[in-house]
């Protein structure tokens, strides 16, 4: 069993960075980068981040870690616009 019972946080990081009490942005900042760099590569970082999206905000809207999840689905949505070809000009 994963600590958290999430697959997308194998080691339970997100899932204990909710369970510190006032915990900072900034503790939150280097918990989120561990996760991310210890993310499995089979494991697409979007689907990642909009299931702990879906597991934590309704209890979580407010705390720091739910603010760089949501973050992060906003870079991982601007990084795919970004790396689409332009619209070819036919005029």
């Amino acid at each position: 069993m994963v600590k958290g019972g999430l697959n997308c946080d194998p080691k339970g990081l997100i899932y204990e960075s909710y369970r510190i009490a006032n915990i900072s942005p900034e503790e939150c900042r280097t918990i989120f980068l561990d996760w991310a760099l210890s993310l499995p590569t089979d494991i697409n970082v979007t689907e990642a981040l909009t299931e702990l999206q879906q597991n934590y905000e309704d209890d979580h809207f407010h705390h720091p870690m739910t603010l760089l999840i949501r973050d992060g689905l906003g870079t991982t949505t601007r990084a795919k616009r970004r790396n689409r070809k332009p619209p070819r000009n036919l005029g």
